[in-house]
């Protein structure tokens, strides 16, 4: 029982770590707590991401106006927030909403970090495969190219050939010189 529990916190503990892609890790049964970090962390990304745009603004914008707007024009009884008193439940609730956006975007930040680590680690471990290929291939074409110096050359093999023919042609000669001489046959 006890060895059960060692090895289920072990692949916990590989399970999560951040340094390796998530295809490497040892997968365990998927628990709740682990969806639910997991949901919030994506959560996280996309608010802060929404807030990083043009329409968050022109949306906040639009709100704050809205809000001073009515606050100012609508009849004394209707008003929630008074501008004699500079919209305190306005900056009360942009206060609130900068006090949650901080931390929203740091966990953002942070997870990035870690997908960026990782990215990082593999682009690292791509860069030593292809290194050590490179070094493989240039190994190789040193390889190739002393092979080809002990090969005839097309000069070498042009002129050993020219020698042969010119060998050739001085015993035609030869043989064609004794053939004349009376009494002999061309090759005897």
């Amino acid at each position: 029982m006890a060895r059960t529990d060692d090895n289920r916190r072990d692949r916990e503990r590989t399970d999560a770590r951040l340094d390796s892609p998530k295809g490497m890790r040892t997968r365990v049964l998927p628990t709740r707590r682990r969806g639910r970090g997991d949901t919030f962390g994506r959560a996280t990304e996309g608010i802060a991401r929404a807030m990083g745009t043009p329409w968050f603004l022109v949306g906040l914008t639009l709100f704050c106006v809205v809000w001073m707007g009515y606050n100012t024009l609508a009849p004394r009884a209707w008003q929630f927030d008074s501008a004699a008193i500079g919209f305190t439940a306005l900056t009360l609730v942009l206060s609130l909403q900068a006090s949650y956006a901080a931390p929203l975007i740091l966990l953002a930040q942070n997870r990035q970090d870690d997908r960026d680590r990782v990215q990082f680690e593999q682009d690292r471990q791509r860069a030593e495969r292809n290194l050590a290929d490179t070094e493989y291939l240039a190994r190789e074409v040193v390889a190739l190219r002393l092979a080809m110096r002990d090969m005839a050359s097309k000069d070498f093999i042009r002129a050993e050939i020219r020698s042969l023919l010119e060998e050739l042609d001085r015993r035609d000669a030869e043989d064609a010189g004794f053939a004349d001489e009376p009494g002999t046959t061309a090759r005897g």
